[in-house]
């Protein structure tokens, strides 16, 4: 399983451990994924993600999961979330027609 948010598309970074001596060696910094459940309101239905603490803050700050996902660009999106925010474009199309 890739170390990648669902939501935000954060990823690992490269960077140096520096030692006192100012020795430089490699080290990666992963993001702080945490498998979440996330409940989309107007679907009605409750989504499970691997999100990192960052994006989870995000999310709720914007209102939640349904306006993060239609004000997200798709490239930054996994598949898992692009399928639900097909979805919930497709309910809120619906529900307009009606």
């Amino acid at each position: 399983m890739s170390r990648i948010c669902e939501l935000t598309g954060k990823g690992r970074q490269v960077g140096h451990n520096v030692s006192h001596a100012n020795n430089k060696t490699k080290k990666v910094f992963l993001p702080n994924l945490q498998n979440v459940t996330l409940i989309s309101e107007k679907l009605d239905r409750s989504f499970k993600f691997r999100v990192s603490t960052h994006g989870l803050r995000s999310v709720e700050h914007n209102g939640g999961l349904d306006n993060w996902l239609l004000k997200t660009r798709d490239e930054k999106l996994s598949s898992n979330a692009l399928k639900v925010k097909r979805e919930l474009k497709k309910a809120m199309a619906s529900s307009e027609a009606a």
